[in-house]
């Protein structure tokens, strides 16, 4: 559906004003390569948080605590 949208959208810049449209389809893989590595990073902080929950939560389910889920 995301997918979808995006077209759409392309398709209706491109009738308002196609150079724009061209443009926009040019440098979305630089901008993509751009944001890459932020992704990257987000990710890396992600299992990082992931990691010390795991660690402080460890006596808490040594003891036999279940947490709601």
């Amino acid at each position: 559906m995301n997918t979808l949208l995006l077209l759409v959208g392309w398709c209706l810049l491109f009738v308002l004003s196609w150079p724009l449209a061209l443009l926009a389809l040019v440098l979305w893989p630089l901008v993509w390569l751009v944001c890459l590595p932020f992704r990257l990073v987000g990710i890396v902080f992600e299992a990082l948080f992931a990691f010390l929950r795991a660690v402080l939560f460890l006596p808490a389910r040594i003891l036999g605590f279940r947490g709601a889920r």
